[in-house]
């Protein structure tokens, strides 16, 4: 549906769930999250707030699908140390250490989009629990491909893989890395020697299956 506005011609039908996303993003970074609304984003656009409204329900959800794209983001990161061909202890490592760093930069350059992030991570425990499995999932293939490398003996892949996850929760938490940066702490030199601890165990040697 066309319709105009002032001096423009606008085509309802054209504007897409992600230049909706793009313009809520760029209100977010202007005028922080509290001060973003439906209406703001509509009128950036030279639209109306229905138009939104047949792609999110709601400015929750607007918000939501926000830090879903940055969680994908992360993702797609971490899977390129999964396809990488180095030995898997170098591509575990590299990975931690590159989520940890996309953190500390969001938040070091991109300050109000990374609060609207930790602030849905506290809130919407289903949309951090999509991401925690898909991470881990990406984690237990660079183990498997340590195991059939003959880098690692690890007998439950899986389990393994929760352990490395919930070992670097604490560097990668929207909330930690806030605190470490706003305290002037550095946490990669901390994160270096946890994931060597990991995969020396890894390398030795490590039984997870109940007994």
């Amino acid at each position: 549906m066309m319709k105009t506005n002032g001096n423009f011609t606008i085509d309802n039908e054209a504007i897409s769930a992600e230049r909706i996303l793009e313009a809520a993003r760029v209100q977010v970074r202007r005028f922080g999250e509290s001060k973003t609304n439906i209406v703001d984003i509509a009128r950036s656009l030279g639209t109306s707030h229905s138009t939104i409204y047949r792609h999110f329900r709601s400015k929750a959800d607007v918000f939501d699908a926000l830090v879903e794209e940055l969680m994908r983001d992360e993702e797609t990161l971490a899977g390129t140390y999964v396809q990488a061909k180095d030995p898997a202890a170098l591509r575990l490592e590299a990975m931690v250490l590159a989520l940890h760093r996309r953190k500390v930069e969001r938040f070091a350059n991109d300050l109000e989009v990374y609060q609207l992030y930790r602030r849905v991570v506290d809130e919407r425990p289903d949309i951090v629990q999509n991401y925690a499995v898909a991470i881990t999932q990406l984690i237990a293939a660079i183990l498997a491909s340590g195991v059939d490398a003959g880098e690692f003996k690890i007998d439950d892949i899986d389990r393994a893989a929760g352990v490395v996850r919930d070992a670097v929760t604490v560097f990668v938490h929207p909330a930690h890395v806030a605190a470490s940066v706003q305290a002037g702490i550095s946490r990669e030199q901390d994160l270096r020697h946890v994931i060597s601890t990991l995969i020396a165990a890894f390398s030795v040697g490590i039984s997870l299956r109940d007994a």
